[in-house]
């Protein structure tokens, strides 16, 4: 192949959209506005629902976070701009932050999943140098190992859910800067609490999840359109996510006005 048909093919790439994963993205965005719906009939407008703090809720909420952050990690070297588009992402999670802690500060959110998105954006742009040197299958190996083993450090052990590999020392866990990578001190409280451990080792299972679709060349059928609407939401998640809760809220303060 000569430069120009490399050149040609390098351009073509670039162009493509991945409809399955604005599709995937798109659908976990409703889950979480439906799951923020229950949130807040349950939370500030007292309506009884048990199930929604039983397994059936907690599984519900950890599929939204877990899908959201794996494909964040997925996504993040399919766009230019990384950068500023962490700069944006980290920007508007201080927003969040600034909104809940004046109008809702009982429900205020504290390093929610934009920081730590924004903040593993910006890590990614420093560390795809060198990431690209590591062979991806090896990397992502290594991330969901880190990640199963750490899950629990914002509890206070290694370890993940109800398996406690090892207790881990109260001095780590000091205050609000400590609690940004995940050791919060007894008074820290986040109605929506994403720390930098574990989380970083899912965005990075992502990343090099990106890395075997390309080296095995699976990445092609991520092209294929489903379901247009969907996939439209995909596209916007970030202003969809900002604007949401307000607009849930209000519809629910209007019902039961």
């Amino acid at each position: 192949m000569d430069e120009q048909s490399k050149d040609n093919a390098l351009s073509s790439a670039k162009k493509t959209r991945y409809h399955l994963l604005d599709f995937i993205r798109g659908l976990t965005l409703v889950s979480m506005i439906a799951y923020h719906l229950i949130w807040d009939l349950v939370y500030l407008f007292g309506v009884n629902m048990p199930w929604y703090d039983s397994p059936l809720g907690y599984t519900w909420q950890q599929s939204i976070c877990y899908t959201f952050i794996l494909l964040s990690g997925f996504c993040v070297k399919l766009g230019k701009h990384t950068l500023r588009r962490g700069l944006i992402v980290l920007g508007s999670s201080i927003v969040v932050s600034a909104v809940t802690a004046i109008f809702m500060p009982d429900a205020i959110i504290k390093y929610g999943v934009l920081t730590l998105i924004g903040c593993c954006m910006l890590i990614s742009f420093l560390f795809d140098k060198k990431g690209k040197k590591i062979h991806p299958v090896i990397g992502l190996i290594v991330c969901i190992v880190l990640f199963v083993f750490t899950r629990n450090v914002y509890l206070g052990n290694l370890g993940f859910e109800n398996w406690k590999l090892v207790e881990l020392p109260q001095f780590l866990y000091q205050n609000d800067i400590t609690a940004f990578f995940g050791f919060p001190h007894k008074q820290f409280f986040s109605s929506d609490y994403f720390p930098l451990f574990p989380w970083i080792f899912l965005f990075f299972a992502g990343y090099f999840f990106h890395g075997v679709f390309e080296k095995f060349r699976w990445m092609r059928p991520l092209s294929v359109n489903l379901l247009p609407p969907l996939q439209f939401i995909g596209k916007h998640t970030l202003p969809i996510y900002m604007i949401h809760q307000p607009v849930v809220y209000g519809i629910l303060y209007l019902i039961f006005l």
